[in-house]
């Protein structure tokens, strides 16, 4: 029998089979009326993975604090709103994906790549204040190609962050996630 279809135990997750789906922005969330709730769209998305037979779905990049979105329509996982919306979606995939399915979260933080324009709105850069955009953060006022230049964090405000990925994890567990995963890549805070 091929690997793929052989169940995986990681520590205490145990997992079917290794067909998995990576985390997939999604530009989705309402930034006016609910910035960063998932919502029906992340619910039939998510879903349809979990009918389809995914021993494990990855969410999207849920950012650990508003600053740490990486547009101004990413989901995050830093207040009680966003955790209920999230429960609704792990509820989801628990009852209607294979037995034992699992999902996970990707929690995140954008750094100086963070208050930029979503891929399907035809816009490249950093959003202003102006149109819903934010000051950003990194570890120096160094700006990435075509980005506004980022706040240079306080040992304050990393110790703030460090709380904030801490504060998104628990609430990920009240959410009835399974597992979680760290975003460290793509020129991210934390890989900043």
């Amino acid at each position: 029998m091929p690997a793929l279809f052989q169940p995986l135990k990681l520590r205490g997750l145990e997992l079917q089979h290794r067909g998995w789906v990576s985390p997939m922005c999604q530009y989705s969330c309402d930034p006016d009326d609910a910035p960063g709730v998932p919502n029906d769209w992340h619910l039939m998305h998510l879903g349809s993975f979990a009918a389809g037979g995914a021993a494990l779905i990855l969410t999207e990049a849920a950012a650990v604090n508003a600053e740490g979105r990486i547009s101004p329509r990413d989901a995050g996982l830093y207040n009680d709103a966003q955790a209920e919306a999230w429960q609704r979606i792990t509820s989801f995939v628990h009852r209607h994906g294979p037995a034992e399915a699992k999902i996970g979260v990707q929690l995140a933080h954008a750094g100086r790549k963070g208050s930029t324009y979503w891929p399907f709105s035809g816009r490249q850069g950093s959003v202003p204040e102006s149109d819903g955009g934010w000051t950003t953060v990194g570890p120096s006022a160094s700006a990435f190609d075509g980005y506004a230049v980022p706040a240079a964090m306080t040992e304050e405000q990393i110790r703030g962050v460090i709380g904030d990925f801490a504060a998104a994890a628990g609430r990920a567990l009240d959410a009835g996630f399974d597992t979680m995963e760290i975003h460290a890549a793509h020129g991210y805070l934390l890989h900043q």
